[in-house]
């Protein structure tokens, strides 16, 4: 697609702006609570949050005490992604990791419980 580009007209006309005009204008001030990184954990707490519930929603204990649970079958398809993510996530295997998956999952519902907790303290100091 470039090599259709003559190489005067079309990068001639372009509103690209050169380094020295971009430096010269300001960028408006982002609050802190709107920087990408806090923006990003809030997105992840939400979702974090968001599989808590379906997990208490939909999990019956003592199925889980008999290591006797089908995730994705206990919990339904509109809010298996989300949850499945955060517990995927969470249940990342490493090298030298020698858990089960299912070793792997509970340890991931233990730092979801965990990351929630922690969250909803910190908002009651705030």
């Amino acid at each position: 697609m470039l090599s259709n580009m003559s190489s005067s007209g079309a990068l001639a006309s372009s509103p690209v702006r050169r380094p020295e005009q971009h430096s010269q204008q300001r960028r408006p001030q982002r609050r802190p609570e709107r920087e990408p990184a806090a923006l990003a954990m809030r997105i992840g707490l939400a979702a974090a949050e968001a599989a808590l519930a379906t997990f208490a929603r939909h999990i019956d204990l003592d199925e889980l005490a008999d290591g006797d649970v089908d995730f994705e079958g206990a919990i339904g398809p509109a809010e298996w992604p989300v949850f499945s993510l955060v517990i995927d996530t969470l249940a990342e295997t490493h090298a030298g990791d020698g858990r089960t998956l299912d070793e792997r999952r509970a340890d991931a519902l233990n730092d979801l419980a965990r990351i929630c907790m922690a969250a909803k303290s910190r908002a009651a100091t705030a």
